[in-house]
């Protein structure tokens, strides 16, 4: 059971890590599409915002970072203005960049993803030729340096020149020396050869099948291919992702491995999977988890990773959720802890071009108007944020018998409803600060509000959002039912 798991998320604050691959910057450019260019048979995408990422081993990175771990990169950039910007983002990740090569005869590969909606519809890529040499071996002074004191070496080849040759054997045979794990996860088109010696392998099923000749489709197969990994490349332990199947992991000199199964999930991008998988994984390993703890979290991880567009980081906070079974977790993940959490879900919806609605109330004893208006608020965008006031927060406003139902319940019937996507409670009177951190694209109140100041109007309208007023189910109130059952 994943609650068993939970404990283990604990262990991950400060682990040391040293992640050496080929770094990336993923720009994104998120929009929509009305309309087919005139000039080509083509769609016109309407730019509505755009953001920048760490790509590569960079997102390896930054996964361990979300988790609390303590991660310097290893790599090469070139002296150039993408390069710059990655510093940036590894920089207000707290992560140190010591070990990172900059040259001017090199060139940071970058690639540009052009979604519509949440529709991936182009991607653009800027790739270096290679590394230069001298760069090579300046990299290679620098990871072998950086061996002590780590406790755990996470290698993410992208084939983008970083691994070419010796470096990664090298730095395995250093690292066992030291007693240190080294996990790959490899790129389809290299000579496998050059993992010899790291501790296991993280390869998908076309990975496996061109570096030993089997294919694993079933329990047999995967276990000959996991086998010969092992011996050809000299494994402690091999780990195969077999996507749907989940995750098969055999130990060197055991005959029979496990399979680790994948919950069901709703797929909107396998991007990161393989990132994530090799993320969680290394970093459990290293904080000394069980290895089958350790792939059973991997697991989990890569499951939530492939329900979100583009590649993202999972936050510790929302982890704990997944592995959680103080609540059935499809409503769980629904109620914020903060309002740092709830704006990393609402920035992340924006992203995959989401339009923002919110809405507010003390929503104390859910009735059918309740409903209809939450139903009425969500039709007015693709996205709604529910703010609910605390129990104290209701009291000042209704009085001291109020509310009669405490927030965790009020909360958690909200979370059932369809068409709420997200709950967050707040303390004030007035959910404006929630609103400013928020920023959402619509403001929804009842049609009551017509003539009332609605809190938050000027400064929604103020940056281009709009104001709507939901009809409202006559008649029907939380005061007029407690009235009726109070025989008033």
């Amino acid at each position: 059971m994943t609650q068993n798991l939970l404990p283990h998320l604990d262990r991950f604050a400060g682990v040391p890590l040293l992640v050496l691959g080929d770094l990336m910057l993923d720009r994104y450019l998120w929009g929509g599409v009305s309309r087919i260019s005139p000039e080509a048979p083509v769609p016109v995408l309407k730019v509505e915002r755009e953001d920048a990422r760490l790509g590569g081993a960079g997102s390896v990175v930054a996964n361990l970072a979300a988790l609390g771990a303590q991660v310097e990169a290893v790599g090469v950039l070139g002296d150039d203005a993408p390069g710059e910007r990655m510093l940036e983002l590894f920089a207000e990740l707290g992560v140190s960049t010591g070990g990172i090569v900059r040259d001017a005869a090199a060139s940071t590969t970058q690639k540009t993803r052009v979604i519509a909606r949440t529709q991936h519809v182009l991607r653009i890529d800027r790739d270096a030729p290679g590394v230069p040499e001298a760069a090579l071996e300046r990299l290679r002074e620098a990871a072998l340096a950086r061996l002590d004191g780590v406790a755990a070496v996470l290698v993410s080849d992208y084939g983008r020149g970083v691994l070419d040759g010796g470096l990664c054997a090298e730095l395995a045979r250093e690292a066992r020396r030291k007693g240190v794990p080294v996990l790959a996860d490899p790129h389809r088109d290299a000579p496998f050869a050059r993992y010899t010696g790291v501790s296991t392998l993280t390869p998908n099923r076309a990975e496996t099948a061109k570096a030993v000749g089997v294919h694993p489709r079933d329990e047999e197969s995967v276990r000959r291919a996991a086998h010969a990994l092992i011996e050809r490349f000299e494994l402690d332990w091999c780990t195969l992702t077999l996507d749907r199947d989940g995750i098969y992991v055999l130990r060197a000199g055991e005959e029979e491995g496990t399979r680790h199964p994948a919950r069901a999930r709703s797929v909107y991008d396998v991007a990161g999977a393989g990132d994530m998988v090799l993320s969680v994984l290394g970093l459990a390993v290293a904080a000394g988890v069980d290895l089958d703890d350790a792939v059973d979290l991997a697991n989990v991880a890569a499951g939530w990773e492939v329900e979100h567009l583009g590649v993202v980081p999972l936050p510790l906070s929302e982890f704990a959720l997944e592995l959680s079974s103080a609540a059935p977790p499809e409503l769980r993940r629904k109620i914020m802890d903060s309002f740092d959490e709830a704006a990393r879900r609402v920035e992340r919806a924006r992203a995959a071009g989401k339009e923002i609605v919110f809405t507010n109330g003390c929503f104390d004893l859910l009735h059918a108007g309740h409903v209809q208006f939450v139903q009425g608020c969500r039709a007015k965008g693709d996205y709604l944020v529910v703010g609910l006031n605390t129990d104290s927060s209701v009291r000042g406003l209704k009085g001291e018998d109020r509310p009669v139902l405490p927030l965790e319940e009020r909360a958690m019937v909200l979370a059932g409803l369809e068409a709420v996507d997200i709950v967050v409670p707040f303390a004030e009177p007035t959910p404006l600060s929630l609103i400013e951190r928020l920023r959402p694209d619509v403001l929804c109140k009842g049609e009551d509000y017509k003539d009332k100041v609605v809190v938050g109007r000027e400064l929604v309208e103020g940056y281009g959002g709009r104001v709507e007023l939901v009809r409202l189910l006559p008649g029907v109130s939380t005061t007029n039912i407690i009235a009726k059952i109070s025989g008033e």
